[in-house]
């Protein structure tokens, strides 16, 4: 009896544990159904107990990101330029989104409520840990240089959304089309037509080694004449050396912050300039004023950006619709 009783015993303490084993991990699915972490570009661990659904961005950059990947109802706010056509190449899904912000204080990213907030690490971010220590999420991401940053920036903000295969299958669609673009110039354009070109850009150190718009003249099967003549990002271009490169092709800008920057008295003052009429670009009629929304892409719209410069070089073969936007938002 007394072994017939232990065996009933154990018989029973074993049901006893299983059904404490399958409680508990029923249980544990349940509380952590939906939560999880991602580390952003500071190292910083960011726990999420689910989908973020008012989601503040900062750049214009991250917004294009965003709205590639999730539908503007999850975003509270985007940047002050993402509805300026000359700026934005997404501006129609900017106008959903109700709120514009730019170099915000603390107090008015806290009046939004958001739940996650997603920041460059090249702007100012003071306030970052403060939005921490007042429970909100915040996700620093790369202030991308080249493509394979910008695939990175992807791809942790696809995580932070919860949205980590939407990641990748964006990824995949832009490098698809920049594989087509390449076979089509390779194709069209032999290695020894190839243009060079030189950007003018607002923002004057832009545009030589070590930059997006660099990345995107590979690409585009031009040469960037800025980096040809070794100059890297944050140099400052000057008129003498704009014409020791003498480009082929002149990049203008098309950038006006909503009509307040007199952007045609910017580009007189190269073009109307007497000491650079003896320039190729100038002398030959190759002077472009390409979609900076294009080319100043640091998501992945970058394939756009790309697009847009070979069309500035070599012309309708590579024409390009304006409001084109990668995205598989659902």
């Amino acid at each position: 009896m007394k072994v017939l009783f232990n065996f009933k015993f154990k018989i029973i303490l074993l049901i006893v544990l299983l059904a404490m084993v399958m409680f508990g991990c029923g249980r544990d699915n349940t509380s952590g159904s939906g939560e999880y972490e991602v580390t952003d570009c500071h190292g910083t661990v960011v726990h999420f107990n689910e989908k973020p659904s008012r989601i503040v961005t900062m750049t214009i950059g991250t917004d294009n990101i965003v709205l590639g990947l999730v539908k503007p109802d999850r975003m509270i706010a985007c940047n002050t330029n993402l509805d300026d056509p000359n700026s934005s190449n997404v501006v129609e899904l900017a106008k959903q989104i109700p709120n514009k912000v730019r170099h915000p204080k603390l107090e008015e990213i806290v009046a939004l409520q958001p739940d996650l907030v997603i920041a460059a690490d090249w702007g100012n971010l003071d306030y970052v840990q403060s939005l921490r220590d007042m429970g909100i999420n915040v996700v620093v991401v790369k202030g991308a240089k080249n493509l394979d940053e910008v695939k990175e920036n992807i791809r942790l903000i696809a995580a932070a959304l919860g949205e980590a295969e939407k990641g990748d299958k964006l990824i995949a669609m832009m490098e698809d089309r920049l594989n087509a673009l390449k076979a089509r110039i390779d194709q069209l354009v032999p290695a020894d037509q190839r243009k060079r070109v030189a950007l003018i850009s607002v923002v004057q150190n832009y545009g030589g080694k070590d930059c997006i718009y660099d990345d995107e003249c590979k690409w585009a099967g031009v040469i960037n004449g800025l980096s040809e003549a070794g100059l890297n990002r944050g140099i400052k271009l000057t008129k003498e050396m704009l014409l020791k490169i003498d480009p082929d092709i002149i990049l203008l800008p098309s950038y006006s912050a909503h009509g307040s920057f007199d952007i045609q008295a910017y580009k007189d003052q190269y073009i109307k300039d007497p000491s650079l009429q003896q320039m190729k670009a100038i002398k030959e009629g190759g002077i472009r004023e390409p979609r900076d929304a294009y080319i100043y892409s640091s998501s992945q719209d970058f394939c756009f950006g790309a697009q847009e410069i070979a069309y500035a070089a070599y012309g309708d073969a590579f024409k390009l619709d304006d409001q084109q936007h990668l995205s598989v938002a659902e």
